[in-house]
């Protein structure tokens, strides 16, 4: 058998292990994203993040190398694990859609996988593709991809069967509205139905890693196209500015020094300004931290009422009148937590926007002579806000519970 034509062809194979979600243990992992990449797709980032990326570009792994099986599975035995802590998405920057030839590597055409064929695309263009998506992680963090280019799940990427390497395409959840440009770089999943396996850091953009799975729409895109952009606002960027109405509505008061809570206590015990674990750059909590203006939603003072006439107070019983939140939000409102310590609150805000929960509102109220801090999220409806609680829950918070004002 001729070795030289045997190596490319494992190398093209190599990651068709990409398929069940990824388990989370308490375990980091190192990432990248090399820096100078331009942001495409939903235009500019949050200002508080760094030039390019907070990660730092990912190297290979050489114990990532051989563990091959039939069929060009990776270590089918072993599980996938995701990092235990989220990244911040929101400072990653998408890739710079250009014009690159195909790799040497990574694009034999027809290839076969567990006795499948598949051919790889000749023209891009136009090609629009509805389907699951799945998504993978530390496992292969550090491998080669087919095309030998490193795998790193801080980088928005992801693997595709057909489409040609390296090419770009933008994936949409078409449950949340939610969409990412990547650059597909790897081939995968070989399982029916799924049509593209994402990098971790694209699968928490789009947030599809609590279920493991998402209903996506993959769409090719080219340089200078239109559908660089996203067609319409997703939900993300739909609370996004209705949080920035409620923090223009009313100024932040300013927090009164009085003792820690348990769920302060709780907020405390998060790493913030201290050494990360192995591979979790220092840059992710310090870019958490120095997070832009929270959205505040403060009660006024109160203030001396002056005696009216009888006839006036007769006809001036207004009716009470949803709270801004609520005109704003919609009626669905979730509270995190209350907390003591008013940076605590928008430490917990931290942890919620770097998970990709964002629209969060922070609002103060007087109990028991102490002024508290109440870091609540809005809902679209109930059904939205089971899903969402469930996530918050996973990140430590407890569950939320809906409230009214």
């Amino acid at each position: 058998m001729n070795i030289r034509w045997l190596v490319p062809g494992l190398i093209v194979l190599a990651l068709a292990a990409c398929s069940s979600a990824p388990k989370k243990p308490a375990t980091t992992g190192h990432g990248g994203k090399p820096s100078g990449t331009v942001v495409q797709g939903k235009g500019g980032r949050p200002a508080h993040c760094p030039e390019g990326s907070p990660y730092a570009a990912a190297t290979e792994d050489l114990s990532t190398r051989g563990n091959y099986t039939a069929g060009g599975l990776y270590k089918p035995g072993v599980k996938d694990t995701t990092p235990s802590y989220v990244p911040n998405v929101a400072c990653i920057p998408e890739p710079l859609v250009t014009n690159e030839d195909r790799s040497a590597i990574g694009n034999k055409s027809p290839y076969v996988v567990l006795g499948k064929q598949y051919k790889v695309l000749d023209d891009t263009r136009n090609y629009v593709e509805r389907g699951t998506a799945s998504y993978y992680g530390a496992k292969f963090h550090g491998r080669l991809t087919s095309n030998r280019e490193v795998y790193d799940m801080y980088q928005f990427t992801a693997a595709h069967k057909t489409l040609p390497l390296p090419s770009f395409a933008r994936v949409t959840n078409l449950d949340n509205g939610e969409s990412v440009i990547v650059r597909v770089n790897d081939r995968g999943p070989f399982h029916d139905g799924r049509v593209v396996d994402l990098s971790y850091a694209a699968a928490v953009r789009l947030g599809i890693t609590q279920r493991g799975t998402g209903n996506v729409e993959v769409r090719a895109v080219q340089p200078g196209e239109t559908n660089l952009m996203a067609q319409k606002p997703s939900r993300r960027e739909r609370r996004a500015a209705e949080a920035a109405v409620i923090a223009s509505a009313r100024p932040a008061p300013a927090a009164r020094p009085v003792a820690d809570s348990d769920i302060d206590r709780l907020v405390n015990r998060l790493p913030a300004d201290s050494m990360p674990a192995r591979g979790q750059p220092a840059t992710t909590q310090a870019a958490a931290s120095a997070l832009p203006d929270v959205a505040v939603s403060s009660l006024p003072p109160s203030a001396p009422v002056a005696r009216a006439p009888a006839a006036a107070v007769a006809t001036a019983a207004p009716r009470s009148s949803p709270s801004l939140s609520q005109q704003v939000v919609g009626a669905v409102m979730l509270q995190v937590a209350s907390f003591s310590n008013r940076d605590n609150a928008n430490r917990a805000m931290g942890q919620l926007n770097a998970a990709g929960i964002v629209g969060a509102t922070i609002s103060d109220i007087a109990a028991g002579g102490r002024t508290l801090w109440r870091l609540r999220v809005p809902a679209s409806d109930h059904a939205s806000a089971a899903e969402l609680a469930g996530r918050i829950s996973g990140l430590g918070f407890g569950s939320p519970q809906i409230v009214k004002d």
